[in-house]
């Protein structure tokens, strides 16, 4: 690899400082890079655009952490180019490298010293067919308003499966099962896995559980009304940011994304290493 470009998150990395040594260390060692800017919403930056990164670019280096990874990746990955995170945060499951071993990782990087790891994404659509949106780590329905107690019904591949009495659902992947999914009670899965999972939050009922779907299960959420309050609203949220909002009696379809992420990996570390040390810290 020759051919790199940054994103970096603003607020992480506020003056550049760390971005413009990666760009002249790759540079001083014959290669090319550039930055876009992320999270400038609150600056006077201007955010990057998909036309900023060139075709030629081999490896995208996401500075930031996790939030700042995922967020790249689903924006960036109609181009299908690799990405690998730095983590300028504190914990970070999908950010391999650290301030302390991003220039020992270009040097591996620039000598094809890699391998590619994909990842599945999913892929959500309110039931009238109207729009599509994807997510890397999760698509979670959850009250728009004041807390509450929601009624949540859940089809897999047209078939009811059951109601949940619940704050929300999680619909997860793999690389999700570290994030939200797994601070409501759901299963730690390798992200190299192939499958969703599906975590209410804060379930009302004693029985609730995680259920693991296989990766090519058709999932439907429908809202379900509560004694005849149909003015209720629900949010759907992709990775964190609400994209929709759904009325009773409305229903959200999510499935595997045909897309894929791929991520750079340098080390040959398994993830029950990689999770053993994480959750020491």
């Amino acid at each position: 690899m020759k051919q790199f470009m940054l994103i970096t998150n603003i607020f992480k990395d506020p003056a550049l400082r760390l971005s413009r040594r990666i760009v002249s260390y790759i540079e001083d060692r014959g290669g090319r890079a550039g930055i876009c800017v992320s999270n400038v919403e609150q600056t006077a930056e201007k955010d990057f655009e998909l036309s900023d990164i060139p075709e030629d670019t081999e490896c995208i280096l996401v500075l930031g952490g996790d939030g700042t990874l995922i967020r790249a990746a689903t924006r960036v990955e109609s181009l299908h180019i690799p990405l690998i995170g730095v983590n300028m945060g504190t914990l970070g499951y999908l950010c391999e490298l650290e301030e302390s071993t991003v220039f020992s990782a270009i040097d591996a990087l620039m000598k094809d010293q890699y391998m590619l790891e994909e990842r599945i994404m999913l892929s959500g659509r309110p039931g009238n067919g109207d729009g599509e949106h994807l997510a890397l780590n999760d698509v979670v329905i959850h009250w728009a308003g004041d807390l509450s107690m929601l009624q949540l019904q859940v089809y897999v591949n047209g078939e009811f499966l059951t109601t949940y009495h619940a704050d929300g659902i999680i619909v997860a992947t793999p690389t999700g099962s570290t994030g939200y999914s797994m601070s409501a009670g759901g299963p730690i899965v390798d992200p190299k896995a192939r499958m969703l999972l599906l975590t209410p939050i804060n379930a009302h009922d004693l029985n609730s559980q995680s259920i693991v779907l296989g990766v090519q299960d058709v999932v439907e959420i429908e809202v379900g009304s509560r004694s005849f309050q149909r003015d209720e609203i629900v949010s759907v949220s992709f990775d964190g940011d609400t994209i929709w909002h759904l009325k009773a009696g409305e229903r959200v379809r999510i499935v595997q994304a045909s897309a894929r992420i791929q991520i750079c990996k340098l080390s040959n570390q398994s993830f029950l290493e990689i999770l053993r040390k994480k959750m020491q810290r």
